[in-house]
């Protein structure tokens, strides 16, 4: 592996865990940030106080707000705004994106209003067959931390994904590639959605047993949504499908599932994201999925109900009598 210039656009908690690793894989890293709190944190302290307190960062990691200035011959380009604003960072510095530079999204979502996924959203903005998508089971705390990760990288082009696999992997961050894009991309936006409904689950103290049918019957939601989307099933028993909605239904560090279970306290949602520095991509993916499924014609009960709870305000034991007195039928994987 040959050092690269790294950019990362982002300078949240995901954002600042992917740069800090590049930085200790011996690439030279720039990262950018909206915040000036966060520039001069990571430029002065070694440390991204705001989203990741505690954790040191390479000293080697650079910093700005000014995103020519971190672009200007970046090799590797890594996209890691929220969902909802990914679409305006990219607008922004497409224009200062080297031509010739993998560009990789690590952002998970689906777009409100659009109803587009992540990579449809950057191509609309950088038009290219060269789009890699970064998603997986990966705390940004842990990754940050230097703890053990596997991850996936997916494009339609080969060449791009094993590019950014020889860039980023390491015996700690363990990059695995795919063809599917599609499929990785639903998978992390879908598992945010279905931990929120883990959080309720376990908030309102309905078992184990129940949690883990959940995540099951969950898993074979996520597989018919990205089936009708032009995915290949067998994606979502990998690390962007099973893998990531295993560690975001059950994982303490989970923001999605956090949220669950401060609805099943009687908190309202939308009060309670205002109050948090973070983003808990789950609430928007819901509403975006949800519309795409009706659209795509895809049944989807789990993601309707989270759905109904956050946006519509159905009541929580509304939601629940609704899964639990479906029809009756076969278990047929992914596709009923």
């Amino acid at each position: 592996m040959s050092a690269k210039n790294v950019a990362v656009i982002g300078g949240g908690a995901w954002g600042t865990a992917l740069a800090a690793h590049a930085a200790r894989h011996d690439h030279a890293v720039k990262l950018w940030a909206r915040e000036d709190e966060v520039v001069r944190d990571v430029v002065e302290r070694h440390e991204n106080r705001l989203f990741l307190e505690g954790v040191p960062l390479p000293k080697s990691l650079v910093a700005s707000g000014d995103a020519r200035e971190v672009l200007a011959g970046a090799e590797i380009v890594i996209l890691v705004p929220p969902s909802a604003f990914l679409r305006s960072v990219a607008s922004a510095v497409a224009p200062h994106v080297p031509k010739h530079a993998r560009v990789v999204i690590a952002t998970k979502g689906i777009e409100t209003g659009s109803q587009k996924l992540m990579l449809d959203v950057v191509a609309d903005v950088m038009p290219s067959e060269s789009l890699v998508v970064l998603s997986g089971p990966s705390f940004a705390r842990e990754v940050a931390s230097g703890l053990p990760t596997d991850v996936v990288v997916a494009s339609r082009d080969e060449a791009a994904a094993a590019e950014v696999q020889d860039a980023l992997h390491s015996p700690m961050f363990r990059v695995y590639t795919s063809k599917d894009p599609i499929g990785v991309e639903v998978g992390g936006a879908l598992k945010n959605v279905l931990a929120i409904a883990a959080g309720v689950c376990e908030g309102l103290g309905m078992g184990t047993n129940a949690r883990a049918a959940l995540i099951t019957r969950g898993l074979s939601e996520m597989a018919r949504f990205g089936v009708a989307l032009g995915a290949d099933p067998l994606t979502f028993i990998g690390l962007s499908g099973v893998g990531d909605l295993i560690l975001t239904a059950t994982g303490p560090l989970s923001r999605n599932r956090a949220l669950g279970a401060k609805i099943a306290e009687g908190i309202d949602a939308a009060k309670y994201l205002a109050s948090q520095r973070t983003v808990a991509e789950g609430y928007l993916t819901a509403k975006a999925a949800w519309e795409l499924a009706q659209r795509l014609g895809v049944d989807v009960p789990i993601t309707e109900q989270v759905y109904a709870v956050l946006h519509e305000g159905r009541p929580l034991f509304e939601a629940m009598k609704l899964l639990m007195t479906r029809a009756s039928k076969g278990e047929l994987w992914g596709f009923r």
